[in-house]
Formats: structure tokens, C-alpha cells, sequence
């Protein structure tokens, strides 16, 4: 089979992934679409998506539209003549009449295994819920909310620990592979999609920081799904005093029945605070304008045993 014209539209790590995939097996995409530069960092400088910079090394014609649903994008991408568009995070609704250009259609890498979660934070969502599995599909796009027919997927098991960050890299990797895997076979149409039970999704929608605030009348071991689900981003938190303190790393306990809040000990082997089932070992936390620091620095540093929260 020739070398599929390819338009490539993503914008966050996630998609680095396919891009360089799909680049190794010399399918370089004929355009990528990206969102237009954001603000970021300290000081809030104009910063190019990880999608764009990987493009833009390797000289590939970038469109950074704000929306899709402008004539003149549209003409452009009619333009391009493309036979697949591959979609991986790439953040903004694609209407029908682009979802119509390309030969084959739009494929989606999609990281749940659908129709288990649809919308922006699946990966989260997956781990929040307690999911023993997720994975990756792709899927042929339609006009709504990851709703459209399935080709394949991978699934993986989430391990006991892992955080959210560490389950996206491991499914950005595989949906890289994937995608390279069936490629040909989508296009020519040897691979068929099969339709989602739509009675089985749920949806799982971007995440904000206020939904990051710790609840310590929650289980202990639902507050460890909730660390870990929100690391790296927007990170799990709570106040202590005036100081808005994110937990990046914990472990939940049984055996310990205090008012939940209260902070039942500190020390080198954690800060043990009460919850409403068991109790929540935390073992590396953050203040405001600050490092990382382990439960032993942060209570050599702050005087919080004792404390309710």
C-alpha cells in the first residue's frame, strides 16, 4: 500500500506520542492541526503546544485555528486532500463537514476503553472510579461526544499505585502503537468498526481544581484513588491553616477511627490524618511556591500533629 496522506491533529503530550509513531514508520503528516499558543509557566509566557514544537522540528505545515467552524479552515483543509485524519487529544469539536473531507474519515486515539468513559479525562475518571483496567481504542469519529463505532483497542491493567500521569504515558504508548498497527487496515477498509452500547458510557468531564479539593469525610481509600487520579494535574489538596497544601503521593489505612480531619500523627513515615472510613498515610506534599518534600521534611518544617484539617 502507498504512503496514506495523512493530517494529524492534536495538542498535548498524549499526542506526541502518535506524531512520533507515525513519523518512525515514515508516515509524515501532510498537515498538523494543534490549539493556538497558550500562556504558560511563571511568567505566563506564549508557549507552543508539544504537538506543535514536534511538527514544527520536522518542517510539517502547522494550522493553529481557534475554532473549526470557519469557512476558510474548512476550505483549507478540503485543500489538503487527505485520506485520514488521525485525532489524539487534540481539544476542540470537529463539526460535520470536516469530519466529512478526509477519504476514510477521522480516527480518533482514544484513551478508555469506550464506551466505559467518553470526554476529557478519562484517564482520570477510570482511576477515580476504582477501574481495575483501562486502555485505548480507535475509534471512527462521529458528529458526537466519542460516541462512533470502535476498530480495536488495547487494554491494560492500572497497577495498585499508579497515578494518573504514569498511566497516561503507558497508554500514550500504546495508542501510538495501535494506530501504527492499523493504519493501513482502516484506510482500506479491511478493518471494520463495531458500534458502542451507548447504555454503557459514562462520561467523564474536564477536570477543574475545586473537583481536586480533599473531602476527609470520604473513605481513606477513595481519597488514594483521588491522589492519584489527580497527579500530576491540577493535584489533590487541602488546606492547613491559610495554605492550600496539594498531596502528591499517599496511601489509605484501616485501623484508625478518629474525627476525620484530624491529624493523628506526623512523621518521617508519613502525615496519618483521619478520614471517614480508615485514615490517609500521606507521604509527599507541596506548599504553595514550593518543592516536593516528604511527609518527614514537611513536619520538621510546619508543626501540624495534632491539627485538624
Amino acid at each position: 500500500m502507498t504512503t496514506p496522506k495523512v493530517v494529524f491533529a492534536g495538542t498535548p503530550e498524549f499526542a506526541v506520542a502518535s506524531l512520533e509513531a507515525l513519523l518512525a514508520a515514515g508516515i509524515a503528516p501532510c498537515a498538523v492541526l494543534t490549539q493556538p499558543d497558550r500562556p504558560a509557566g511563571r511568567g505566563k509566557q506564549m508557549t507552543a503546544s508539544p504537538v506543535k514544537q514536534l511538527a514544527t522540528e520536522h518542517l510539517i505545515p502547522v494550522m493553529q485555528p481557534s475554532t473549526l467552524r470557519d469557512d476558510d479552515v474548512v476550505a483549507q483543509l478540503k485543500a489538503l486532500t487527505a485520506d485520514i485524519m488521525i485525532v489524539a487529544a487534540y481539544g476542540l469539536i470537529l463539526p460535520q463537514n470536516v469530519l466529512d473531507i478526509p477519504r476514510a474519515g477521522c480516527l480518533n486515539v482514544h484513551a478508555s476503553l469506550l464506551p466505559r468513559w467518553r470526554g476529557a479525562a478519562p484517564i482520570q475518571a477510570a482511576i477515580l472510579a476504582g477501574d481495575e483496567q483501562s486502555g485505548v481504542c480507535l475509534m471512527s469519529m462521529r458528529a458526537g461526544l466519542d460516541t462512533g463505532p470502535v476498530f480495536t483497542s488495547t487494554a491494560v491493567t492500572i497497577g495498585e499505585h499508579e497515578s494518573a500521569g504514569e498511566l497516561h504515558d503507558r497508554l500514550a504508548g500504546l495508542g501510538a502503537e495501535l494506530l501504527v498497527r492499523h493504519i493501513d487496515d482502516v484506510i482500506d477498509g479491511t478493518l471494520v468498526a463495531t458500534a458502542q452500547i451507548d447504555a454503557l458510557a459514562n462520561y467523564a468531564p474536564k477536570i477543574s481544581t475545586a473537583d481536586a479539593a480533599i473531602d476527609w469525610q470520604q473513605p481513606a481509600a477513595y481519597l488514594d484513588r483521588m491522589v492519584r487520579a489527580f497527579n500530576p494535574v491540577p493535584g489533590a489538596w487541602f488546606m492547613l491553616g491559610d495554605q492550600r497544601i496539594k498531596c502528591w503521593k499517599a496511601r489509605p489505612m484501616t485501623g484508625v477511627d478518629e474525627a476525620p480531619g484530624t491529624i493523628v500523627s506526623a512523621g518521617s513515615d508519613g502525615i496519618v490524618v483521619a478520614c471517614g472510613d480508615g485514615a490517609l498515610n500521606i507521604e509527599s506534599l507541596q506548599r504553595p511556591g514550593k518543592r516536593a518534600v516528604t511527609a518527614g521534611e514537611f513536619a520538621s518544617q510546619i508543626d501540624c500533629a495534632g491539627r485538624s484539617l
